[in-house]
């Protein structure tokens, strides 16, 4: 399974990412070591968009904090960058594919990031982990 995130990537240039705390949306809380991720840097922080994809080389939950009846599981993450993106990918490109239904790759990264602000690792089709492997 292959996995994205969106989070405030201070240098995307930097080959090992660690990023705590990550809210995980859309199945992004099975994220593992040995998975496949591509990494945005949040535009809502001055980032780019797309920026690299990677291997997840440790992946653990965050402790829920105690009388909090309903919290967003989140995850510590490290990430071994293996590629930088190309070509430009985010909000501006992605922006006009709303028809939430069509099944497009470009869509589901638009629902899944773009239509809910905040940063998060959210699982991702097989369709549209091809769509992002063909920006490296």
């Amino acid at each position: 399974m292959a996995f994205a995130v969106k989070a405030r990537i201070p240098d995307p240039e930097t080959e090992i990412l660690a990023l705590p705390a990550q809210k995980t949306m859309y199945g992004g809380k099975h994220i593992a070591a040995g998975d496949t991720i591509f990494v945005f840097a949040s535009e809502n922080e001055g980032g780019p968009g797309l920026v690299a994809r990677g291997i997840v080389t440790a992946a653990e939950p965050v402790p829920r904090a105690p009388g909090i009846a309903r919290q967003t599981p989140r995850m510590n993450i490290t990430i071994r960058r293996i590629a930088r993106a190309r070509r430009p990918l985010g909000r501006s490109e992605l922006r006009t594919l709303t028809d939430w239904n069509d099944g497009a790759p470009g869509t589901e990264l638009n629902f899944k990031f773009y239509r809910q602000a905040p940063n998060k690792i959210a699982a991702i089709s097989d369709t549209a982990a091809a769509y992002l492997a063909t920006f490296f």
